[in-house]
């Protein structure tokens, strides 16, 4: 047979024929329509809870709870010196706005650490939220410099109450 796109077909036996149910006793899935006799499953609008066990206590409250979330944990998008190295030119200025174009961060709430993984040989001008020791030490000594971006504090958080 001739290779060619007006050839392709799909493996045997990877597609099979569409159930149409209800369509009468030769089809083999009438009557019933394969959902069986009676019962809350065979009616329609039944839709089934998510963790429901039919009554008897679900799994999720059967077992112990054990320690707790910190709501106020601080989470980090990390960016090693190797994709900055990869990613960007020598003596450009490196945001997380920029970072994010490039495709080296995904665009999120939380602030850029740029940690000291891989080596640079590039000076970067790298401004973000925290350096690791190593990774300052490094941009540095590769001619780089860095600025460690200040979270501004909330209006409201920041003002005294007024009286």
């Amino acid at each position: 047979m001739a290779i060619g796109l007006n050839n392709l077909h799909a493996p045997a036996g990877s597609t099979h024929k569409k159930k149409r149910v209800g369509r009468g006793p030769g089809s083999g899935l009438g009557k019933t329509a394969g959902r069986g006799n009676k019962g809350q499953k065979s009616r329609s609008g039944y839709s089934a809870k998510i963790g429901f066990e039919g009554g008897q206590m679900p799994l999720q409250r059967r077992l112990p709870k054990r320690g707790f979330t910190n709501i106020f944990k601080k989470q980090w998008i990390e960016v090693s010196l190797a994709s900055l190295e990869n990613s960007f030119e020598a003596n450009e200025e490196v945001t997380p706005e920029l970072m994010h174009e490039r495709g080296v961060i995904a665009k999120g709430k939380r602030d850029v650490v740029v940690l000291g993984t891989g080596d640079i040989s590039k000076a970067l001008r790298v401004s973000a939220h925290r350096f690791t020791k190593s990774a300052r030490e490094k941009i540095e000594s590769a001619g780089g410099a860095v600025t460690v971006i200040e979270k501004r504090p909330a209006a409201d958080a920041a003002a005294p109450p007024q009286q």
